[in-house]
């Protein structure tokens, strides 16, 4: 019975996920053997870097207070401080871990554990502290299910804890499913919903997908690979491998983005656990961890619940990221709405008068008909808005992955801002990219850095430091300066460019009650920055 069950499952994944999971989700380049005969991995791990700088777009994290100085703690910032070790110390580490999973170590791992530890330290530090509210979660399920607890590093590095990740191939949520997988899960995907992007209901699925895979290979690695790829690939590689069935054996015959999913696998279970060790701080993210779900059988909109309880729709909504066009489609059947604890009773108290409260505008014909911002499709040769233009020149030894890591943008929108079709650049090269308009001051200073020190992490908070003491300051009593306020300006902007100093510091300083009454023109107090 087993086996026929296997066979079955086999049928029906084919024709819905032969072609991957969501293979263009992360593009990885290859990976070849160097002239030993030893594997190497090259340095642009492109998307998969670019999957933890969108993690912190989310609102929860852009206004947690103080996550500046949380992000890139002053005491590390230096690159003589952060460590690194032999790789006999990284392998007595991993195993270690105990892991019911195989977890090698090998110089393709090691690409990848350099990623979170040195290349996108400040990205790795959020997305720790976001695991804090999603793995009891993915552990709860993943026990239920009767799998291993190490599953819960796959939605690490499929959307980096970002439960509204979109793909180039359309997977989505923080398990990144396609939309045959997801329906396949039964997961509920119309105009107004998307369960994909339910943080419950989604990994309640790829338990579900997880199991059924382990059915088929009986090697969690090979599910690991099949997760990313489809089964169809896996089979493929087995079979051009004469039936041989371990990992490493087929790994040059499998797609070169599930090449590098099984290492950046290890890489995350390995820097859960050893983040201390490389002086990596989890950032304290103000997501709100006492959450409650109330019953909806009405049409609601998120923003009616957020006017009448006073609440921001930005954090409602990253709550419940499922609901699309911001319409809980109640009626027919019931659906549920995630809200902090703290305003349960209140919604309660209050749902009659929350659902007709300007019904007749949040649901007319035109309200309908608008697509949500998050869900229209980004063109990258448009001009992105409130950015600037920066032309830059590529130099010996610049490739398009670097460029995007100077930049702080995806490879693809310098690929589709410059109608570039494929990975080559050549030396000389004009490249175009857009920088948000506050930062422009920043980005300008690429052309002029030599390559080390575009290499070294620290450049951009040394011209940032820079700028900030070349401002106007206006000494008061000795102890602060005087910041004017810009446009487009935000507390969380300005507290930012002072170490040391939150927005909240700002706002009680300046008796701010509210952080959106602040104006272009307005004069700050700033304390000293200590030097």
């Amino acid at each position: 019975m087993k086996i026929l069950r296997s066979i079955v499952i086999l049928i029906l994944f084919i024709p819905l996920i032969y072609n991957a999971q969501a293979n263009e989700s992360k593009v990885y380049k290859d990976t070849v053997k160097n002239d030993s005969g030893s594997l190497f991995f090259h340095n642009e791990t492109f998307h998969f870097s670019n999957t933890l700088d969108s993690l912190v777009e989310l609102w929860y994290i852009k206004n947690s207070e103080n996550l500046k100085s949380q992000v890139v703690p002053q005491q590390i910032t230096d690159s003589s401080v952060i460590p690194d070790f032999p790789d006999s110390v990284y392998i007595e580490r991993i195993k270690s871990l105990n892991s019911a999973i195989d977890l090698p170590f090998n110089p393709v791992v090691k690409s990848f554990i350099d990623v979170y530890t040195r290349q996108k330290r400040d990205k790795c530090q959020v997305m720790l502290g976001m695991t804090d509210h999603y793995f009891p979660l993915f552990e709860s399920v993943l026990a239920e299910y009767g799998l291993p607890l190490e599953l819960k590093y796959l939605p690490v590095i499929e959307s980096a804890l970002n439960p509204i990740a979109i793909s180039s191939a359309g997977a989505m949520g923080l398990w990144q499913f396609i939309y045959s997988t997801g329906k396949m899960y039964n997961l509920e995907i119309t105009s107004y919903i998307d369960e994909r992007c339910d943080p419950v209901k989604s990994t309640y699925a790829a338990a579900r997908f997880l199991k059924d895979l382990y059915s088929i290979y009986g090697d969690w690695t090979l599910v690991i690979a099949a997760y990313n790829c489809g089964p169809g690939n896996v089979n493929k590689a087995i079979k051009r491998c004469g039936g041989k069935n371990n990992y490493w054996d087929i790994y040059y015959k499998l797609p070169k983005e599930t090449r590098g999913y099984v290492p950046a696998f290890i890489a995350a279970s390995y820097v859960s656990k050893y983040f201390p060790e490389h002086n990596l701080i989890p950032a304290k993210i103000d997501f709100p961890l006492n959450t409650d779900t109330v019953t909806i059988n009405e049409e609601l909109h998120i923003e009616q619940v957020a006017e009448v309880l006073k609440l921001p729709v930005l954090e409602i909504k990253n709550l419940n990221p499922q609901y699309k066009r911001d319409i809980i489609p109640a009626g027919k059947k019931d659906y549920s709405l995630v809200l902090p604890y703290k305003y349960i009773s209140s919604f309660i108290e209050m749902e009659d008068s929350i659902l007709r409260y300007k019904d007749s505008i949040y649901f007319s014909p035109e309200a309908r008909l608008k697509a949500p911002s998050k869900y229209i499709s980004k063109n990258g040769k448009v001009k992105p808005g409130n950015s600037s233009k920066i032309s830059y020149t590529v130099k010996s030894g610049d490739n398009i992955g670097y460029i995007s890591d100077w930049f702080d943008v995806a490879v693809s929108d310098i690929k589709n801002w410059n109608n570039i079709n494929g990975n080559r650049i050549r030396e000389g090269q004009r490249l175009t990219v857009y920088v948000p308009k506050k930062r422009e001051h920043i980005y300008q200073k690429v052309n002029e850095l030599t390559f080390n020190e575009k290499q070294g992490g620290n450049w951009k908070n040394k011209v940032e430091r820079t700028a900030v003491n070349n401002e106007e300051k206006l000494p008061t009593e000795g102890n602060y300066i005087i910041y004017t306020v810009k446009s487009g300006d935000t507390l969380w902007d300005i507290a930012r460019k002072y170490p040391g100093t939150s927005n909240n510091d700002i706002k009680v300083l300046n008796n701010i009650a509210n952080e959106k009454s602040i104006a272009p023109g307005q004069k700050l107090k700033i304390k000293k920055i200590a030097d």
